[in-house]
């Protein structure tokens, strides 16, 4: 695991450890969402991974079990106009810092996923791939990856025409093809750069 530590305090003195984790950095339309999580050693969750290898019904089982048995959760997101202001790496540490402080139950160590920690008061650690390392950063994905896909099928119903409910805003032959003869909407991603060549050719809903 190699990642960057901060504020000096170890996982291995600490009482109450979180995961958190980002998804959406990648796709042209949607917020970026994160959630952190902390697991009940005593409520253990069996076949927690990347949410990205798991199948749409392991991710919604794994999503419910960690609902029932963490000690807490909470989401946090970076909104599509603070992704544009600030760009999609900085956005994508506020949401993580936002869903760890809105833990009900505050962390003593935080493990993020990456290779960079948010600028904030938590004893921390980014650990590459760590979704794939750490239960809690898994469990963190996986929160985050459900509730993300779920708000962009709510995006597919308001903006149809753009399959946002089958590739979950992310670049496909068949978005594309749906922005060049379509236009953006309100919730793409203007400075990415797909979108940006559509505005410039002028088309826009």
């Amino acid at each position: 695991m190699t990642g960057q530590s901060s504020l000096g305090k170890t996982a291995d003195t600490a009482r109450l450890i979180a995961g958190t984790d980002e998804v959406g950095r990648g796709p042209l339309a949607g917020d970026v969402v994160a959630a952190a999580v902390i697991l009940d050693p005593l409520k253990p969750i069996t076949g927690l991974a990347d949410s990205k290898k798991l199948s749409a019904k392991q991710r919604q089982r794994c999503f419910e079990d960690i609902l029932s048995n963490a000690r807490c959760f909470a989401l946090g997101r970076a909104s599509v106009q603070e992704i544009e202001q600030m760009n999609i790496l900085h956005a994508s540490l506020l949401a993580m810092h936002r869903a760890v402080e809105a833990l009900q139950v505050q962390p003593d160590f935080v493990y993020v996923d990456g290779n960079r920690c948010p600028k904030w008061q938590y004893a921390a650690e980014a650990i590459v791939k760590g979704d794939s390392l750490i239960p809690a950063i898994s469990a963190a994905s996986i929160i985050a990856k459900v509730t993300r896909d779920t708000e962009m099928q709510e995006l597919d119903r308001q903006f149809p025409g753009y399959g946002f409910a089958q590739n979950m805003g992310y670049p496909t032959p068949a978005h594309l093809a749906a922005l060049k003869s379509l236009g953006p909407t309100p919730v793409h991603r203007r400075t990415f750069a797909p979108v940006a060549r559509i505005l410039e050719a002028g088309l826009s809903r």
